[in-house]
């Protein structure tokens, strides 16, 4: 009975440190989900999953943008580009500066795009990181 007992406890453990690697990409995806495109999800999951634990420290430090505070920044100052600027699209932040916000027009559509282009962004963040 202690060898059956051991047996089975060494099944276990055995089968919980394989589960390890799927635990940490499950928690990840947990803890960062919000950053990412519904749609991308089953990707960053299968990606990370064959990943060599060697890039897991650097994938725990990267700081992804809140598409949240995007739409924040974009509905308080969006109007002067602030937001493409915080996402990393200097060149339509320069845009929206010299326009004003494309005289209104360009901050009205992007109060519904930002989010998405912040989702976007942080997923080629991702890419960058994992390829």
């Amino acid at each position: 009975m202690g060898i059956w007992n051991n047996r089975v406890f060494k099944c276990k453990y055995t089968l919980n440190s394989n589960n390890m690697d799927s635990q940490k990409v499950d928690m990840f995806i947990l803890t960062n989900g919000r950053f990412f495109e519904s749609y991308h999800l089953g990707q960053i999951r299968d990606r990370l999953l064959n990943m060599d634990d060697s890039k897991w420290f650097i994938l725990q430090t990267v700081q992804f943008k809140d598409p949240t505070i995007s739409l924040i920044v974009s509905l308080v100052g969006g109007t002067f580009g602030i937001d493409r600027f915080l996402i990393g699209d200097t060149g339509l932040g320069i845009g929206k500066l010299l326009t004003c916000g494309g005289l209104g027009i360009w901050t009205f559509i992007d109060w519904f795009l930002i989010m998405r282009a912040t989702r976007e962004k942080n997923m080629i963040t991702l890419q960058q990181l994992l390829y």
